[in-house]
């Protein structure tokens, strides 16, 4: 198993437990009614109920971890001619590697969603606790890293894929 690989199953496992643990906590200190829209000054205008915000964010868990999941798994069963990558040829002859790269990708997409669900979560608590002084504007960098995230795990694959499989050694 190469680096990469165990860091990506790490991540996606540790995010894993990290947006379900964040959301068993939040929902056990948010008020009844959550603030989820704000006015331009930060005063809150819209609220849920604190089981719709719950069962929203399980329900983003759920289809961020099952259905991208099983995604990956057939994914991997398609054959590489029938893939629109660049560099078709080159990769067929190293399809393990190919697979390994697409399996990364996905489960970097999921790690990267439930790690932004779990920061988002961790926000919306803090907003809407009376304990802390902070307003929705001292989170606006949970949207910029998200983002970027997302932004360089998109862009990854194909910058990836545009250069030539690396031949085994062994």
């Amino acid at each position: 198993m190469k680096v990469t690989t165990f860091g990506i199953k790490v991540w996606r496992w540790f995010s894993v437990l990290l947006v379900v643990g964040v959301l068993m906590w939040t929902y056990a200190t948010l008020p009844d009614l959550v603030a989820v829209d704000f006015s331009p000054a930060g005063v809150p205008e819209n609220y849920l109920d604190k089981s719709t915000v719950f069962y929203i964010v399980m329900g983003l868990i759920l289809f961020n971890n099952v259905v991208i999941r099983a995604v990956a798994r057939q994914l991997v069963k398609v054959p590489v001619s029938s893939l629109p990558i660049p560099r078709r040829e080159a990769w067929a002859q190293q399809p393990e590697e190919l697979r390994e790269h697409l399996t990364n990708w996905l489960y970097s997409l999921v790690a990267a969603i439930n790690t932004i669900l779990a920061l988002t979560l961790l926000a919306l608590s803090t907003v809407s606790s009376s304990q802390f002084k902070q307003d929705v504007f001292d989170f606006a960098w949970v949207l910029y890293l998200g983002l970027v995230m997302l932004t360089v795990i998109v862009v990854a694959l194909p910058v990836r894929l545009m250069r030539p499989p690396v031949p085994d050694t062994l």
